[in-house]
């Protein structure tokens, strides 16, 4: 692998971004290392180089050379960049249910809901210390533009797509989430091309007809907003814009605490760069609602 052009002095995500957009041209064993780090960044910052080196499973001289590539002296130039960034490991869903039913055998609730706080708090401010807003606001503006913009989450993301096409509706038209009824998600997109843009949203582990249905957009030449967990998962791939939201918990399923900061976010540049007759379209359709007796008035309740 030639060496990859990487700004000095590089952040951790900019470090991050660039393996990412390299994997292809790596040979299976910087690929395989490049995989691990990508899911496992914060293991970098706190590993000696055979301590990392035998958790991914290669040869130490594995990460000399993916970190020359990289632009970096060695591999202690390269960990030193993430050492403020340090995470325990994930541990797997059943792995994690039956840590919340030793809890409650043991009486420890009052842990979990600390641990639930710390994780909550945590995802909030490490999503938005190390998300550039300028970012957003791009991605808002291509949504802006597009013709349509559809909006793609299964199971708990589905929720939040839902959430986010009906507000993002008021400002703008042709907002969708998707999958609708008892369709697939690939269902949705079968009209959609270049002038159509896709948000696609999956965690680890990932969902196998999220990652299908954006291979489909890519194929239709529809712009793709990919949201996840990791760079190294497979939607992120070629993405017109990518953004790493976290999710961790001790609990079973995911936190969608960031996630859904990241769309009241992403909801409010929207309007932003809609202009001034969005505000208004807003202000009429709340006004018709207050009109229509739809919300409850003080004297409706008061004696």
């Amino acid at each position: 692998m030639k060496q990859t052009n990487v700004p000095n002095p590089a952040t951790s995500a900019e470090l991050l971004e660039t393996l990412q957009s390299a994997r292809a041209d790596l040979t299976p064993e910087l690929a395989k290392l490049a995989n691990f780090l990508l899911e496992n960044p914060y293991e970098i910052g706190v590993n000696s180089i055979r301590q990392l080196a035998t958790k991914a499973e290669v040869k130490p001289n594995t990460l000399v050379r993916l970190s020359r590539s990289l632009g970096m002296d060695s591999y202690e130039a390269f960990r030193e960049v993430f050492r403020d960034e340090i995470r325990q490991g994930r541990e797997t869903y059943p792995d994690r249910a039956r840590w919340l039913q030793s809890l409650a055998q043991r009486g420890e609730i009052g842990a979990l809901y600390a641990a639930s706080a710390e994780s909550a708090i945590d995802n909030i401010v490490s999503f938005f210390a190390s998300t550039d807003h300028h970012l957003i606001e791009v991605a808002a503006k291509d949504i802006v533009a597009a013709r349509r913009c559809y909006v793609l989450g299964v199971g708990v993301n589905n929720a939040v797509a839902r959430n986010f096409a009906y507000l993002a509706g008021m400002a703008i038209d042709g907002v969708r989430a998707l999958p609708q009824g008892g369709t697939l998600p690939v269902d949705g997109i079968a009209r959609a091309d270049a002038g159509d843009i896709l948000i696609a949203m999956t965690f680890r582990p990932y969902r196998r007809e999220i990652v299908e249905a954006v291979a489909v957009a890519r194929a239709q030449g529809v712009p793709v907003i990919a949201i996840s967990d990791s760079l190294a998962c497979p939607i992120m791939a070629d993405a017109q814009h990518r953004f790493v939201v976290p999710t961790d918990t001790p609990q079973f399923f995911i936190s969608t605490i960031a996630l859904t900061a990241f769309f009241e976010v992403l909801i409010a540049f929207i309007i932003a760069e809609a202009g001034e007759d969005v505000v208004t379209s807003i202000d009429a359709y709340h006004a018709q609602r207050q009109a229509l007796g739809i919300y409850v008035e003080d004297k409706d309740w008061q004696t």
